[in-house]
């Protein structure tokens, strides 16, 4: 019997009677589930979230036994609205299935990369995907022509959904990509060597036999950065994202098929996947989405008021944007549960929002390698600084450089245990990289690389990176990208990229540069804006320095190496 899944049995229900969203999968997944809960069996050999999950909702729909929610809600801020049901969902995720194997030619395995912002067509996409088998790439809509080179070559993806936006970028880089062979456009127009999505799917027939999965089965992978090197993929499969919520979801969203969750994070990020999609539809419940071309206060005060939104999802900088508004000014509809993740919140942010609000906001802390780490259930004692208890399935401990954990109180990595067993909801690795893949385990712990402490009732609280990743607005950041694009102006001979305190986002990227002689008479803060501006067109504009310093030289080791943290204590106040 799987080790991991032992932690869930002895765990203490919650106060609230568990409602039984396993009833509603279908019956032979579900005997396997309350098997899995008896500790009479592993996990199920096979297992599809769109066959398994989401059409079992749309029979349900059919017998009248699930109020009348819609499955998806998307507004676009400018009068547009699409409400799906889940019998809607299938219907059209089922012809664009077709889309993908017939036109398109995919089978199961192929890999897609799709780099759509928040519109309905991200959802339809990501369901046909898992019906015909096909791995997901997801990407933000902020990358670069060198980004999604990176990420076609590196991923060997055949085909590309995006915009007629990002149309022209994904052209400047296609012929270095041999493996590529269909490009998908949502767009209303029409782009040579582009097939038209919106066109094919709505001419396409709605039968589609769901594939058979294996819960072991490659799902989605994502690209996650890393402090050296370029971003890394992270490979989901269907059991780790899929399969797992249907053990531990209600620990830390527990909604009904009457709650409606909005999730303001981008497409590109796990949190979206998580927040968005698998974990929301286990349980039935409406996700709404707002397409937020600029995450503005208040359009998101006012979404709030207008709309049935119980659950509110978002990195800290978007409470930190909220509460310095008069919120006495707005009446939120149905908003009784928040919860921030990304980077660690400001208890005074927390104490405002409460003040204002009458609303907690329950921290989560997750990776996209693991999901969900830590959260603040409902119900649980709100420990300002704290981000929570383990996840269901997780054995989450304090470890020091040699994995021994360590006791209450004292410093040391945030490591979750992957030996003897893998926990279920855990990444299968990064691909085609076994040394990265190793190295994320130290003994019988998975490493986070996050420094923490937990306290005696088993609260955890987030310390701050052990390595230089810089987590800015819930966007992870690899110093590297941005080291790599300032590298190649011509005024920088040399320059070291870390994290500043900013009291909105947490935390920014901030360069320092050494200039080329020719360049050292010039104008200081026109060449930052120039270096800014260089870095938004070399790659994704989130990773662009907020602050430039200039210096004569940067702090290393006697083996030559950057001694990034020196300089990070330095602005941290540390030194």
């Amino acid at each position: 019997k799987l080790q991991s899944l032992k932690l869930l049995w002895t765990l203490k229900p919650p106060n609230r009677a568990f409602r039984g969203h396993p009833r509603l999968l279908s019956s032979d997944v579900y005997s396997q589930y309350e098997s899995i809960r008896r500790g009479k069996q592993e996990i199920p050999k096979y297992f599809n979230f769109a066959s398994d999950v989401l059409d079992r909702w749309s029979e349900i729909e059919k017998a009248g036994k699930r109020p009348s929610n819609p499955a998806l809600w998307w507004i676009s801020g400018k009068g547009e609205e699409v409400k799906w049901s889940f019998e809607e969902l299938g219907f059209l995720s089922r012809k664009v299935a077709n889309v993908l194997t017939k036109e398109c030619g995919l089978q199961k395995g192929d890999r897609l990369i799709l780099i759509l912002p928040r519109i309905p067509e991200w959802w339809l996409v990501k369901v046909a995907c898992m019906r015909a088998g096909i791995v997901l790439i997801p990407g933000t809509s902020q990358l670069s022509a060198r980004d999604i080179l990176y990420r076609l070559q590196a991923s060997k993806a055949t085909c590309i959904i995006t915009t007629d936006k990002l149309a022209p970028a994904v052209d400047s880089v296609a012929s270095q990509c041999q493996l590529l062979k269909t490009k998908l456009m949502v767009s209303e127009g029409s782009r040579e060597g582009w097939l038209n999505f919106t066109e094919l799917y709505q001419n396409q027939p709605a039968d589609h036999s769901c594939i058979k999965t294996r819960i072991q089965d490659p799902m989605i992978i994502f690209f996650t950065s890393g402090t050296t090197g370029s971003p890394k993929m992270a490979q989901h499969s269907q059991g780790s994202l899929g399969f797992r919520p249907l053990l531990s979801e209600r620990y830390w969203l527990d909604l009904t098929p009457s709650d409606m969750i909005w999730n303001t994070a981008d497409t590109g990020w796990i949190l979206t996947s998580i927040a968005s999609f698998f974990d929301p539809w286990v349980f039935g419940s409406c996700i709404f989405i707002h397409n937020l071309p600029q995450t503005e206060a208040a359009v998101i005060l006012n979404t709030l008021c207008r709309f049935p939104i119980n659950a509110l999802v978002g990195a800290p900088t978007l409470f930190r944007m909220l509460v310095q508004n008069d919120l006495s000014k707005y009446k939120f509809m149905n908003l009784k549960y928040c919860m921030s993740g990304g980077e660690p919140l400001n208890p005074e942010v927390m104490e405002q929002w409460k003040s204002q609000t009458g609303l907690d906001i329950h921290e989560v802390y997750g990776q996209t390698e693991t999901g969900i780490i830590c959260s603040v259930f409902k119900g649980m004692k709100i420990k300002p600084g704290s981000m929570g208890k383990a996840a269901p399935l997780y054995d989450v401990q304090i470890v020091d450089k040699n994995a021994n954990i360590l006791p209450p109180g004292q410093q040391g990595e945030i490591a979750v245990r992957s030996k003897p067993t893998r926990p279920l909801g855990f990444f299968s690795e990064y691909l085609d990289n076994p040394k990265k893949t190793a190295e994320s385990e130290r003994g019988d712990f998975y490493v986070t690389g996050d420094r923490g402490t937990v306290d005696e009732d088993g609260y955890f609280q987030f310390i701050g990176r052990d390595d230089d990743i810089i987590i800015s607005s819930g966007y992870r950041i690899g110093p590297f990208e941005v080291e790599s694009a300032l590298i190649e102006h011509p005024a920088v001979v040399e320059t070291a990229v870390v994290s500043s305190p900013d009291p909105l986002r947490g935390e920014v990227v901030k360069a320092f540069v050494v200039l080329s002689p020719a360049f050292s008479s010039t104008d200081l803060k026109s060449l930052a804006r120039d270096l800014q501006d260089h870095v938004k067109k070399t790659t994704a504009p989130y990773k662009y320095p907020r602050k430039v310093e200039f210096v004569k030289e940067l702090p290393k080791t006697i083996t030559g190496k950057i001694k990034r943290n020196e300089l990070r204590d330095k602005e941290w106040g540390r030194v």
